[in-house]
């Protein structure tokens, strides 16, 4: 009976991700949703226009959409530019229009916007919910969205100066980032390493001769200019990096002098000449001004000016080396890094601190900065444009599939880029930190995030490398940190007792606590910047973790592990053969040690040209592992000690089941570190994958009405969650009997 009745509960958890796109699915989420009363209107024989668009819009219905305006088509499609949305939220950005726009699917289909940018915005979510739904039917259910950005910068970037991405991959990415209304590329084209971009005057700069990576790849001027068009037509402003006086090896090399030169002023000016006029749609140029002392006279006013003169504005890292940045610097916007970076009064500043992805790993990170608002602020304003992910790519990857995967480009960027769309967060991530709620409005809100992103991965992102699955229903109890006198294999007391609800050792009581998520930071990557599972932790200690995974069969499945997440801008040493990390961490199922893997590294004196190898779990395969029908023990010991020839101390974990592919979480589990017993005997009622589930109430009849108090459902507990399942989203009271009720919101 037991077996049965888990079964039964694994086989409700199975979520399909065939079904075709709805509102539900929508990324970002809209600001304001009605849902219609029309039937859907059909895109499968085309649109017509009431009246014809300009050639930009035309050119974002057929990128986006693959529509064209044919007279023939029953659809039709009516633009109206108007002088504002009403409720909309919009500030001042130079280069950036107001992007509001309201989308009517009625009998026809009527955009209204302020600018293209609005109405490309709506294409845009045209193309989501027109994506396979019914069947493959290009079809778009009855509504009306009225939608808005609360900052009005939200991007990504690329470092192409240390790598290299081939161009048909660059178009791609702007064409699928452009559906989820992401609008800027910062495209980061020169660096010690390599110089991309093409320069008419000077082609030495290109030559192969002065690369060290990717030797003579680049970027010629005409591709740059179809790449600056295709953006422009998909709502994506780019923003071409020419990083200056630092970070310039490359250049030396070409040109056999430094860029603070007499000559090499020259030769900047007439390098920036050419960045204009091939850019034509970009309204700032970025010239990095970091990490180099500027020394010779009057550098940025020189620079600045003649980039005004070109009539583009002028971008630079924040801080910048040995400069004070102010409003009459002749800077026109900041992008802050690291926890230096703080907004300049006067100027818009883009928020970039930790949004440097190369150092994130798969999943933590990426929840954390979903959670966080954007630098302090739920919206933009004048001083604070937005966001952009950055990646950088110190280390050397082989290829542009590997740089995606290793830094969960596409997800990071689409959480990063949705909380800047919706705006809200509740604390910064230097104070919210990195550990998931175990309960409550912000899981709910991520578990949502999660769900929809999960359905594009499946339909319009399918054939990117895409490491993330699910990881909200992932579950743990962690305990400690005891002390190990410097030992990572001393024997503690969770060594000989396994799971239990409390420890004693040294005159110390030791009790678990919950933890969410794939991954856990017991300290982060920034140490006391960024709060973590425990605060402060000493080396020298010993943490455990550990759950239960119910398992409805036996059977074979992926395991994605990590102790050690690789930073890819980093060189650190790779663990020795036969260990996890370089601190001795070990990992058990039912009682079985799982074996690392084979290192690529193993022993090499690791420099930032030596190839980032199968450190981090999203390049190499799923380790296979034997789950048993019924319960499965997973079980961690996790020492925190000094890892010599580690420069980030990054003590974390991470496990997750998978397909044996490893694309996407095994369906059909549950993960319970008390096996589904309640703390304290109070039962927990939460929502999980459009679910209302009760916890801990055995033995009780459970009653679930909606708000106006008509019983939905009724179920009796004999052993584990009961799973409730109303056909519609909304506020539901659930009874548990003696008088104790729960009122729950249920979302899709």
């Amino acid at each position: 009976m037991q077996a049965r009745r888990w079964m039964l509960i694994a086989a409700l958890m199975t979520m399909s991700l065939t079904a075709g796109a709805k509102i539900e699915h929508l990324l970002p989420t809209p600001q304001k949703v009605a849902k219609g009363s029309y039937p859907a209107v059909d895109l499968q024989r085309g649109i017509r226009f009431a009246t014809p668009p300009n050639e930009r819009v035309a050119n974002a219905f057929e990128l986006l959409l693959g529509l064209t305006d044919t007279p023939t088509a029953g659809t039709v499609v009516t633009i109206n530019y108007v002088d504002s949305i009403e409720g909309a939220y919009d500030y001042r950005l130079e280069g950036y229009a107001c992007e509001a726009y309201r989308l009517t699917v009625a009998e026809g289909i009527t955009i209204d916007a302020v600018s293209d940018e609005g109405v490309i915005h709506a294409v845009q979510t045209l193309c989501q919910l027109a994506e396979g739904w019914d069947g493959g039917r290009r079809s778009v259910e009855s509504c009306t969205i009225t939608d808005w950005p609360a900052f009005k910068l939200r991007g990504y970037m690329h470092d192409v100066g240390r790598s290299y991405i081939p161009f048909d991959e660059l178009k791609k990415q702007i064409l699928l980032f452009a559906r989820f209304k992401v609008n800027t590329f910062h495209f980061h084209l020169t660096e010690n390493q390599a110089w991309r971009f093409e320069v008419k005057q000077y082609p030495a700069l290109t030559s192969a001769a002065s690369m060290v990576r990717f030797a003579g790849l680049y970027y010629s001027q005409e591709q740059c200019r179809e790449l600056d068009e295709l953006a422009y037509n998909c709502g994506i402003t780019i923003i071409p990096e020419i990083d200056m006086p630092g970070h310039s090896d490359a250049f030396e090399r070409a040109m056999g002098h430094a860029m603070q030169t007499a000559q090499g002023m020259t030769e900047l000016k007439n390098i920036l000449d050419e960045v204009a006029a091939v850019f034509v749609h970009a309204p700032y140029i970025h010239i990095g001004a970091d990490e180099t002392a500027i020394t010779y006279p009057n550098f940025l006013s020189t620079i600045t000016n003649h980039i005004h003169n070109l009539d583009k504005r002028v971008v630079v890292w924040n801080p910048a080396s040995n400069l004070a940045i102010t409003s009459t610097s002749g800077v026109d916007m900041t992008q802050m890094w690291s926890a230096a970076g703080k907004k300049v009064a006067g100027l818009p500043n883009i928020d970039c601190r930790y949004n440097y992805i190369n150092h994130f790993d798969v999943f933590s990170d990426l929840a954390a900065i979903y959670r966080s608002n954007i630098y302090y602020a739920p919206r933009g304003d004048a001083e604070l444009a937005g966001t952009i992910s950055a990646v950088w790519n110190d280390r050397f990857i082989a290829t542009s599939d590997g740089i995606m995967a290793q830094n969960n480009v596409y997800a990071n960027v689409l959480a990063s880029a949705e909380r800047a769309w919706k705006g809200g967060g509740d604390a910064y991530i230097d104070e919210g930190g990195v550990v998931m709620p175990t309960a409550g409005r912000e899981l709910d809100e991520f578990t949502d995030w999660e769900r929809r992103f999960l359905f594009h991965k499946e339909h319009s992102l399918s054939g990117e490398p895409i490491p993330y699955v699910r990881q909200s229903n992932v579950r743990w109890l962690i305990v400690g940190p005891f002390p190990n006198d410097g030992n990572p294999d001393a024997s503690l007391p969770p060594d000989t007792a396994g799971p239990a609800p409390q420890y004693r050792f040294g005159g110390v009581t030791y009790t678990p606590t919950a933890a969410v998520g794939a991954a856990v930071y017991l300290r982060h990557t920034w140490g006391t910047l960024v709060p973590a599972f425990f605060k402060n932790p000493e080396p020298g200690t010993t943490a455990y973790a550990w759950t239960y995974v119910y398992s409805p069969t036996d059977q074979t499945a992926g395991a994605l592990i990590e102790f050690q997440n690789y930073s890819r801008s980093e060189k650190d040493l790779t663990a020795p053969d036969g260990q996890w990390d370089r601190r001795g961490s070990r990992i058990w199922l039912n009682g079985t040690e799982l074996t690392a893997p084979q290192w690529d590294n193993t022993g090499v004196s690791v420099t930032n040209e030596t190839p980032l190898g199968n450190e981090n779990f999203t390049a190499r395969q799923p380790l296979r592992v034997d789950l048993k029908r019924g319960w499965n023990l997973v079980f961690m010991k996790l020492p925190y000690i000094d890892a010599p020839g580690v420069r980030l101390d990054k003590w974390m974990f991470t496990f997750v089941l998978t397909d044996t592919a490893g694309r996407a979480a095994l369906d059909g589990i549950v993960y319970s570190p008390r096996r589904h017993a309640a703390p304290e005997g109070v039962p927990v009622v939460y929502t999980d994958s459009g679910r209302i589930v009760v916890s801990g109430a055995e033995g009780a009849l459970v009653r679930l009405f909606d708000i106006e108090g008509r019983l939905v459902d009724a179920q009796r507990s004999t052993y584990g969650p009961l799973y409730f399942s109303p056909s519609h989203p909304g506020t539901y009271i659930v009874d548990l009997g003696d008088q104790k009720t729960r009122k729950v919101i249920l979302t899709r």
